[in-house]
C-alpha cells in the first residue's frame, strides 16, 4: 500500500476551559454561580429538614437531670482508731480507689435497694412494658425487637434505672458525680440524693459489720484462751510443788538466787582482802625505809594524827630557836630530844596499825574461804535441780505466752466493742453537693438538634451541587515539544499544563519504503501482546517534531498495565520535568556531579502512574554528560526495577546511535515526514548501530504546537 502524504494541518485553536476549572484549579466564581442557581433547592431542603427536626424534638418526652457529688476522704478520728492503726500510715485514695468506688455506686445491689426505697418498679417511666402496643409485642415475639414482656418487672426497672444513671469521677480530684435523669425533675433530684445516701449507708454498714464480726471472733477466742492460760499456770504450780522448786525474789529459784548472792559476797570478800593486804604492804614498806609515814590508815588514827601534830609543833619551835641559839644550847637539845621521842611513839603506833591490818586481812581470807565452801555446796545443789529447773522454765514460758496472747485479745476486743457501741466507723466519703430539681430539661437539646440537622442538610446539598459542577467540567489537553533551540536558555514550564491525550492524532498504519508507519497506541499494544518488557528509546528525526510528547504518551500507555519509568537523556533540550510532581527535583546531571542520590532523582508524573527521571540542571555540560558512563548505569539500574524503561533521547542529530543502542533494544523514530529520504536514512543508521527494531511514527502538528 502506497503512502499518500496529507497536507500539513493548520495549528489548532487554543484550548478552552470550563467555567468551573481554570488553570488546573477550581474556579470559585463558577462554583458560586452554580450554588446560586441551586439556591432554591438548597434553601428548601434546609428549611424542610429544620422543620422536620423541630417537629421531632417536640414529640420527644423531655428529661430533667440532677447531680449529687461525693468527696472521698478518710473521715475516721485518730482518737477512735484502733491502737494498732495509730502508728501506721493511712492508705491514700488513688485513682484506682476512686474507680473502685464508682463501681460500688453502680452495683446492682445498691440499684435494687434504691429501686425498692423509691418504689420505681411501679412507675410507668421505669416499666416500659406497661404501655407496649400490640405491634411491638408482635415484633418482640418474632425477634425483630427486644421482647420486654419476657423480662421480669425488676429487670425492666433495672434497665431503665441504668439507662438514666451516669456516675463519673471529676478530673484531677477525688470527687464522684452522680447524674440521674427523669421525666420528673423532682424525682431525678430525689433519686440522685437517695443513691448517694444509700452508698454512704452501705459503706458504713460494711465497716460496722466488719467490726462486729471481729468482736464475735475475739469473744470466742478469749474464752478459749482463758481456759488455756488457767491450765498452763496450774501445770507450772503443780510441777514446782512436786519438784520442790520454790521461788525466791524476782520469781527465781532458791538455788539460783543463793548462787547469785554467794557470788556477790565472794567478790566483795576478795576485794576487801586484797585492799587490806595492799594497805599493810604499803605501810610496812614506809616503816622499813624510814620515810615519813603517809597512809590513809594513819590518817584515820587519832593517836597517830595527834603525834604528827606534836612533831610539827616541836619542829616549828626548833626552827624558831635555831635562829638565835646554837646546837649545843640546852633548849635546842631539849627540843631535839622531844622530836626523837615523838618519832619513836609514831613508829610504835605504825607497828600497831600494821598488825591490825594484817589481822583484818587474815579475817577477810578466812571469810573468803568460808564463802567459797558455801559456793561449792550451792553449786552442787543447783546442779542437782538444773534439769527440773529447765522443765519448770519451759512450762513458765508456755504459760506466759498464753497469758500475753489473752491480754492482746482482751485489748482488741475492748477496742472493737467500743467502736461498735459509739458507731466509730464513719464512711470514707461525704456528700458535698446535694441534687436539686432542674429548671430546664437536659434532653433533648431542641435548638442544637434543629441547627445541626439544618446545617447537615445544607452542607450535603451544597456538596452535591459543587461535586456535580466539578464532574461536569471539561479538561483541556496540551502536547509537548522537544524544547527550545540549543542556544536558547532553559525556561521553567508553566504550571497550567495538564495531562495530554495518550496518543497524537495520526493516520492508521501505512507502509512507506518497506516499513510501517505506526501509532503510539499500536506500538504499546504490540509490546504488551508480545510480552516484551524492556527498554525503548524515543528519538526525533529533528527538533520540534514532538519527541518528548511521544515519549510521555508511550510511557503512559504502557503504565496502564505495567510499571514504567521515563528517563530524560535529551541533554541538549531537556523539558521532561514539566509533568513532574516536583519540577525542581534534581536529575541525572546532579547525580553525575555527586550532588544528589539515586533516590532523590525519581519523581512521579502528575497525571499517571509513570515514574520520571529528569535531566536536571545541565548548563554547559551537555557534551560531558553525553559522554559520561553515569546515564548507562542509571538505565541499567532502572531496568532491574521497572518492567519498561522509556528513554527520551531527543533529536537524532544530538545523540550518537552507537552509544544509545546498548541502552535499549527498541527504538521509536518520530518524523514529521515518514516518507522522506532523511527519515529512511536515520532509520537505517539506527538499525546499523544495533537496535533490534525501529518503529516509525508520524509527528503531528498538534504535538509540534505543544
Amino acid at each position: 500500500m502506497l503512502f499518500r502524504k496529507e497536507p500539513k494541518p493548520a495549528a489548532p485553536p487554543a484550548p478552552t476551559v470550563h467555567a468551573e476549572i481554570a488553570n488546573g484549579e477550581p474556579d470559585m466564581r463558577g462554583l458560586g454561580r452554580a450554588l446560586w442557581r441551586r439556591k432554591v433547592m438548597i434553601s428548601g431542603l434546609t428549611l424542610l429538614s429544620a422543620g422536620a427536626a423541630f417537629l421531632t424534638v417536640n414529640t420527644i418526652t423531655p428529661r430533667y437531670q440532677s447531680e449529687a457529688r461525693l468527696l472521698l476522704e478518710a473521715r475516721e478520728n485518730v482518737f477512735l482508731r484502733a491502737e494498732a492503726d495509730k502508728t501506721g500510715e493511712r492508705t491514700t485514695i488513688d485513682p484506682e480507689a476512686v474507680t473502685s468506688q464508682i463501681q460500688l455506686v453502680l452495683s446492682r445491689d445498691l440499684a435494687r435497694e434504691v429501686i425498692e426505697k423509691e418504689k420505681l418498679a411501679g412507675k410507668p417511666e421505669f416499666d416500659p412494658a406497661a404501655g407496649l402496643s400490640r405491634l411491638r409485642l408482635i415484633l418482640g415475639a418474632l425477634g425483630f425487637v427486644r421482647d420486654l414482656s419476657a423480662m421480669s418487672r425488676e429487670e425492666r426497672a433495672l434497665e431503665a434505672y441504668y439507662d438514666r444513671l451516669n456516675v463519673y469521677a471529676v478530673e484531677k480530684s477525688r470527687v464522684i458525680a452522680i447524674d440521674f435523669s427523669s421525666e420528673n425533675s423532682e424525682l431525678a433530684a430525689k433519686i440522685a440524693n437517695t443513691i448517694a445516701e444509700t452508698y454512704l449507708n452501705r459503706q458504713q454498714a460494711a465497716k460496722q459489720e466488719q467490726t462486729r464480726a471481729a468482736s464475735l471472733w475475739l469473744a470466742g477466742e478469749i474464752d478459749k484462751m482463758r481456759t488455756r492460760v488457767a491450765e498452763a499456770e496450774a501445770k507450772v504450780e503443780d510441777y514446782r510443788s512436786r519438784a520442790k522448786l520454790y521461788a525466791g525474789s524476782n520469781n527465781t529459784s532458791l538455788p539460783s538466787q543463793q548462787l547469785t548472792e554467794i557470788n556477790s559476797q565472794i567478790a566483795a570478800a576478795r576485794g576487801q582482802k586484797a585492799d587490806l593486804e595492799a594497805r599493810a604492804s604499803q605501810l610496812r614498806d614506809q616503816m622499813r625505809s624510814g620515810k615519813p609515814i603517809d597512809s590513809a590508815d594513819i590518817a584515820g588514827s587519832d593517836t597517830m594524827r595527834r603525834l604528827i601534830e606534836q612533831r610539827i609543833a616541836v619542829r616549828a619551835q626548833l626552827a624558831e630557836q635555831s635562829t638565835t641559839l646554837l646546837d649545843q644550847h640546852p633548849r635546842i637539845k631539849e627540843l631535839k630530844a622531844q622530836i626523837g621521842e615523838i618519832d619513836r611513839q609514831i613508829q610504835t603506833e605504825g607497828e600497831r596499825l600494821l598488825r591490825q591490818l594484817d589481822n583484818d586481812a587474815k579475817v577477810a581470807g578466812d571469810r573468803l574461804a568460808a564463802l567459797t565452801a558455801n559456793l561449792d555446796q550451792a553449786k552442787k545443789i543447783a546442779s542437782e535441780t538444773s534439769e527440773q529447773d529447765v522443765q519448770l522454765r519451759a512450762l513458765e514460758r508456755e504459760a506466759k505466752t498464753q497469758r500475753d496472747l489473752l491480754e492482746s485479745y482482751l485489748v482488741k476486743y475492748r477496742e472493737a466493742a467500743a467502736r461498735d457501741s459509739i458507731s466509730a466507723a464513719p464512711p470514707e466519703a461525704r456528700i458535698i453537693s446535694r441534687a436539686t430539681p432542674a429548671i430546664k430539661p437536659n434532653y433533648p437539646k431542641k435548638l442544637a438538634i434543629v441547627l445541626i440537622a439544618a446545617f447537615a442538610v445544607f452542607t450535603l446539598s451544597a456538596g452535591f451541587v459543587v461535586t456535580n459542577a466539578l464532574l461536569a467540567a471539561p479538561v483541556p489537553s496540551y502536547g509537548f515539544a522537544d524544547g527550545p533551540a540549543p542556544d536558547a536558555p532553559r525556561v521553567t514550564p508553566a504550571r497550567e499544563v495538564v495531562s495530554p491525550p495518550l496518543a497524537p492524532a495520526a493516520p492508521l498504519q501505512e507502509t512507506v519504503s518497506g516499513y510501517a508507519v505506526r501509532t503510539i497506541d499500536r506500538v504499546a499494544r504490540d509490546m504488551h501482546s508480545a510480552g516484551d518488557s524492556g527498554r525503548v528509546a524515543v528519538i526525533g528525526i529533528a527538533r520540534n517534531v514532538g519527541t518528548t510528547y511521544a515519549a510521555i504518551t508511550l510511557a503512559r500507555a504502557l503504565a496502564q498495565d505495567a510499571s514504567v519509568v521515563l528517563v530524560d537523556l535529551a541533554f541538549g533540550a531537556p523539558n521532561l520535568s514539566v509533568v513532574s510532581t516536583d519540577p525542581g527535583a534534581p536529575g541525572i546531571a546532579e547525580l553525575t556531579r555527586g550532588k544528589a542520590s539515586f533516590g532523590d532523582i525519581i519523581t512521579r508524573d502528575q497525571y499517571s502512574r509513570v515514574h520520571l527521571v529528569a535531566a536536571g540542571e545541565v548548563g554547559n555540560d551537555v557534551v560531558a554528560l553525553s559522554s559520561s558512563p553515569m546515564p548507562a548505569m542509571v538505565i541499567e539500574a532502572l531496568g532491574r526495577s521497572y518492567e519498561y524503561v522509556v528513554i527520551d533521547a531527543g533529536s537524532a542529530g544530538d545523540v550518537s546511535p552507537d552509544r544509545l543502542a546498548p541502552l535499549a533494544a527498541r527504538a521509536m523514530l518520530v518524523a514529521a515526514d515518514p516518507s522522506s529520504s532523511a527519515t529512511k536514512a536515520v532509520r537505517e543508521r539506527l538499525l546499523s548501530a544495533g537496535f533490534r527494531e525501529v518503529a516509525v511514527i508520524a509527528g503531528s502538528a498538534e504535538a509540534v504546537a505543544a
